[in-house]
C-alpha cells in the first residue's frame, strides 16, 4: 500500500495486469454489502471509508504498476497515509466514546496526510520512512487498545465482540505487513536495484488491501448502538432502569451468570426482553457491555466464595461460570484490581462486595 509510490523507474508489465482492478471491484461489492447490512443501524463510518479507500488504492496500484501512470505517484502516498487513521478511528468507535469534538478528531487524524504532503514538497526521500512510522505507530496504537482482549470492545454488542476483536487484530497485522513491504522495497532498490520490487508490490499490496477491507467489514458487524457513539453517553431512561432492574432480579434469583454458556440471546429469552434493548440499556446506564455486566456478577460471587470457603480458585472459577483461568484472572483484576489469591488473603477486605455495583 505504501510502497505504491516508490521510485521504480522500469515500468514492466505487472503480474496479472487486471488483478488490481478486479480486487477494486470486489472491494466495492463488499462496501455495498456492508452498507446494505447496516442500513437499519448507525454504521461505523470510518470502517466504511476504509473500504472505499482500499478500492481507491487498488485502482491507483493498477494504474501505476500496470500502465505506468506516473501522476499516480503524487496521489498514492497521501491516500496511503489516510489508511491507518481510518482503521484506528473505526476501532475507537467500538472501544470507547471520544470526548473530543468531531472537528478536533478529524484534524488529529488528518495530521499524517498533511505531513506527507509537506514532505512531498520539501523532502521526498523521507516519505517512505514517514509512512513506515505512520503505519507501525497506528498498528501499535490499535494493539494497545485491544490489550484487554475482546472485552476491550465495551461499546460493541456482546455477541459480536470476539469476531470483531479477531478482525481488528488482523487489520493491525495488515498495517504492519504494509510497513514491512515498504522496508523490503527500499532495501531491494538499495541492494538489488529493484529486481524483486515489482512482484512484491503487485502481490503484497493487494493482499494487504483485501485483508483490511474484509477486516473492516467484519469488525463493523460489531458496531456500537447509535446512542453510545456520541461524544458523551446519554443518561439512562426510565425504560433502561426498568430493563436493568428486571435483569438484575433474574440474575440474583436464578443465578443465570453461573451458566458458562450464557449469551445475550439466552439472557434475553429468560428475561422476556429484546436483546438489543438489554444491550443498549446496560451500555447507556452502566458504561459497560453485557459481557462485563455478567462477569461482574460472577466475580462478585467468586469474591464471596474465596473469602468464606476453602474451595480452590479453580473450583470457584468453574462454579461461578468461567471456563478458562486466563479470562477469570483478567476479569478478576478488572473488577478488584488484584488476583484471586490476593483477594483470598485479604478475606474480602475492602474489595468489591456487590456483584452489580
Amino acid at each position: 500500500m505504501m510502497a505504491i509510490h516508490s521510485p521504480l523507474r522500469s515500468y514492466q508489465a505487472m503480474l496479472f495486469i487486471p488483478l488490481p482492478f478486479v480486487v477494486a471491484l470486489l472491494l466495492l461489492i463488499l462496501f455495498v454489502a456492508v452498507l446494505r447490512r447496516d442500513e437499519e443501524a448507525q454504521p461505523n463510518l470510518p470502517f466504511l471509508a476504509l473500504i472505499l479507500l482500499a478500492v481507491l488504492q487498488s485502482v491507483l496500484s493498477g494504474l501505476r504498476w500496470g500502465y505506468g501512470v506516473q501522476a499516480v505517484g503524487v496521489i498514492a502516498p497521501v491516500t496511503a497515509a489516510m489508511v491507518p487513521p481510518l482503521a484506528y478511528a473505526g476501532v475507537s468507535r467500538l472501544v470507547r466514546t471520544s470526548r473530543r469534538p468531531l472537528p478536533t478528531r478529524i484534524a488529529l487524524h488528518a495530521v499524517p496526510a498533511a505531513v506527507i504532503l509537506l514532505l512531498m514538497a520539501l523532502r521526498r526521500d523521507a516519505i517512505d520512512v514517514a509512512l513506515v512510522l505512520v503505519f507501525v505507530g497506528y498498528a501499535l496504537a490499535i494493539l494497545l487498545l485491544m490489550r484487554p482482549g475482546a472485552d476491550a470492545l465495551r461499546l460493541a454488542p456482546f455477541e459480536g465482540a470476539v469476531p470483531a476483536y479477531r478482525a481488528i487484530i488482523f487489520a493491525a497485522v495488515a498495517l504492519c505487513l504494509s510497513a514491512s513491504v515498504d522496508i523490503f522495497v527500499f532495501l531491494d532498490f538499495t541492494w538489488a536495484h529493484g529486481e524483486h520490487a515489482l512482484t512484491l508490490i503487485s502481490v503484497s499490496n493487494l493482499a494487504v488491501l483485501v485483508i483490511l477491507g474484509i477486516a473492516a467489514a467484519a469488525a463493523s458487524r460489531s458496531r456500537a448502538p447509535a446512542e453510545t457513539v456520541e461524544a458523551v453517553l446519554k443518561s439512562e431512561t426510565t425504560e433502561d432502569k426498568e430493563t436493568i432492574a428486571t435483569v438484575d432480579a433474574l440474575m440474583e434469583a436464578k443465578k443465570l451468570y453461573r451458566d458458562a454458556n450464557l449469551n445475550l440471546d439466552r439472557l434475553a429469552r429468560k428475561a422476556g426482553i429484546p436483546a438489543r434493548q438489554i444491550s443498549a440499556a446496560i451500555n447507556r446506564a452502566m458504561d459497560k457491555n453485557v459481557s462485563q455486566y455478567v462477569n461482574d456478577y460472577r466475580i462478585g460471587e467468586a469474591c464471596r466464595l474465596l473469602a468464606a470457603s476453602q474451595k480452590s480458585v479453580t473450583e470457584v472459577m468453574f462454579e461461578v461460570g468461567f471456563q478458562t483461568k486466563s479470562n477469570f484472572n483478567r476479569e478478576f483484576r478488572r473488577v478488584t484490581d488484584m488476583t484471586p489469591l490476593a483477594w483470598r488473603e485479604r478475606k474480602g477486605g475492602s474489595g468489591v462486595s456487590s456483584a452489580s455495583s
